[in-house]
């Protein structure tokens, strides 16, 4: 099953665009966590189970798995494997940004989509279409690729004028007319942004749109859903981390958890009713 549709089917089952970002900071978990055999993928394993019925992805971010060293890639694997058990119709969507070389993304495409089983990754479009090649070769995988992100300083490159057009609206172009021959890919556009996200979401059609900074990078819900998804309603993964998954240090975490899933599905729902 490709990925696009993999996304689709969970996202109408479950009601769902959202997708939680399995950012396990190891300060931030709960001490009796912490305390424990295998802290990350304990605490990660309480959150899917509490919301797996919630939401259309996971998205773990790898900076806070490689900190650990081995154990850290051990948890994301454990992760990853958890989901896949119980879980196989939610994507992983590995948010790790790479870009290099040909033959050197072929071992990251190794680690990701063979090692880790994972969906989608995030990617950097700086090195062009031949560098990526490995990955944009995986047709049943979602390729992500940056294209306004949601960092205060995003515009520094991203907003330069290339023949009258800005740089991330020509990413969007190329991604959308000369990257997507096998139907695999997808854009991040930052919540933070949503005039820009409108002008993303007119170029791609119905391509998924991976959008970060919803909650505590202070985008805008409403804004954000009439900004991101297609004519359906779908294709937009609005991606939450610290709000949802540090919602509580206490023992109640998945509880609160799945408190704030809730609450943000449903408010993300509330401007989607127009389009579904």
């Amino acid at each position: 099953m490709k990925f696009k549709d993999k996304l689709k089917a969970v996202s109408l089952k479950n009601n769902s665009l959202v997708c939680i970002g399995l950012d396990s900071e190891t300060g931030k978990l709960p001490g009796f966590i912490q305390k424990g055999e295998h802290p990350k993928s304990t605490f990660n394993k309480a959150i899917i189970e509490a919301t797996h019925n919630l939401v259309c992805a996971y998205k773990p971010n790898t900076a806070f798995y490689e900190a650990l060293g081995s154990a850290g890639i051990e948890a994301l694997k454990m992760t990853c494997d958890y989901l896949k058990e119980k879980y196989p119709e939610i994507p992983v969507i590995i948010d790790a940004k790479r870009a290099d070389i040909g033959n050197t993304n072929s071992g990251y495409v190794k680690f990701i989509f063979d090692y880790l089983g994972a969906d989608a990754v995030t990617l950097h479009p700086y090195l062009g279409k031949d560098a990526l090649s490995p990955f944009l070769e995986r047709a049943d995988k979602g390729i992500f690729i940056l294209c306004r992100t949601s960092n205060p300083g995003a515009g520094e490159f991203q907003d330069l004028a290339v023949n009258g057009k800005k740089l991330f609206q020509i990413v969007a172009e190329n991604v959308v007319n000369n990257w997507n021959e096998k139907e695999n890919c997808g854009l991040v556009v930052g919540a933070t942004y949503p005039a820009e996200l409108e002008i993303v979401r007119h170029i791609a059609g119905e391509m998924p749109i991976l959008i970060p900074g919803i909650g505590a990078q202070g985008g805008e819900i409403e804004k954000t859903v009439k900004a991101g998804v297609d004519n359906q309603g779908l294709n937009a993964i609005i991606n939450s981390s610290r709000n949802i998954i540090f919602a509580s240090a206490g023992s109640n975490f998945a509880d609160k958890a799945c408190q704030e899933t809730l609450k943000l599905r449903d408010a993300i729902n509330q401007f989607r009713k127009e389009f579904i």
